[in-house]
């Protein structure tokens, strides 16, 4: 358990069973070591942690430190303007505006562009990890580049939100603890925030399982103004949402890898409409960014493709 969740150096674990039948588990972020005088002894749990790394403060600039992960037993999550493996290095100029700045990811430096300024998601600094045009089918449902580690033109990413489609190597190497979306529909941007936790975008999506969100069908349909339209049943949204296909009719239905789904029946087997990024099926497989809804929408038919961006912080 203590593996799965990337912060866990510790555990205590109840040496009996509750009436339940269940063993109490309680996950630690810290060990005893540099925190001997809060040390406490409970006879009825074990105290399990291991070596970390982190107890000797590695990582700089009020950086947060995980223990594990690489070679030297850690790694620092950086905090916005600074950089390299234990974020010694910073950039004021990217503290204050938006700009390009480069950032060490897999030994490798990789120059992006750093959104500073608050754009509807927040303050910054906002790190870029996709840009998709729904008019292409670069990064539709099936593309491969959902389950790869394999950028996409680069000099994408040392750009602000324009049209240049990329995937950056900050799609499987950043953590983060909230996501930012952006579509623009006839030159109009509009942003919506997911706070979600993960190792990388990689880590929620290339493995093909659903992961949900609980965004609500408005604030998703925020994304599109007030032409959005989907469908009233299903509204299965997340990561990776999917309606399998139904051999009855022998058609892929709406899927996103990002977003969410609609149906006009009670169920969520044959979805014919969706909001979301990386998106596929019917009714309009070519539409892999934006809106497509046929059949009962709540704003009727609809096949607007938009150029999409995800960002993370």
């Amino acid at each position: 358990m203590c593996h799965m969740e990337s912060n866990c150096v510790s555990i205590n674990l109840e040496k009996q069973a509750g009436g339940n039948g269940k063993y109490k588990c309680e996950l630690n972020n810290v060990t005893h070591q540099g925190y001997e005088g809060d040390w406490v002894e409970e006879k009825n749990f074990f105290h399990h942690a291991s070596e970390s790394a982190c107890v000797e403060s590695p990582c700089k600039n009020n950086a947060t430190c995980q223990s594990g992960f690489t070679d030297k037993g850690y790694r620092c999550l950086c905090p916005a303007g600074f950089i390299g493996a234990r974020c010694e290095t910073g950039n004021q100029e990217t503290t204050r505006a938006n700009g390009e700045i480069t950032l060490l990811l897999d030994s490798k430096r990789v120059p992006i562009f750093c959104h500073m300024e608050n754009f509807e998601c927040g303050d910054g600094g906002w790190t870029p990890v996709m840009k998709i045009n729904g008019q292409k089918t670069t990064f539709e449902f099936d593309s491969t580049y959902w389950q790869d580690k394999k950028v996409f033109q680069p000099e994408g990413g040392k750009t602000g939100f324009d049209s240049k489609e990329t995937k950056l190597p900050t799609y499987w190497s950043t953590p983060f603890s909230k996501i930012c979306l952006g579509m623009e529909i006839d030159q109009k941007l509009r942003f919506i925030v997911i706070n979600k936790t993960g190792d990388s975008l990689y880590s929620l999506i290339a493995d093909g399982k659903y992961r949900n969100t609980a965004l609500g069908r408005d604030t998703w349909k925020s994304l599109v103004g007030p032409s959005a339209s989907l469908q009233l049943t299903c509204n299965k949204e997340g990561f990776n949402a999917d309606a399998y296909d139904d051999p009855m009719y022998n058609k892929d239905f709406s899927k996103a890898r990002i977003g969410i789904i609609g149906n006009e029946q009670s169920d969520c087997q044959s979805c014919d409409s969706r909001i979301g990024f990386g998106t596929g099926g019917y009714p309009k497989e070519a539409n892999t960014c934006g809106n497509a809804v046929k059949h009962e929408g709540d704003h009727g038919n609809k096949n607007t493709e938009a150029m999409g961006y995800i960002l993370v912080q």
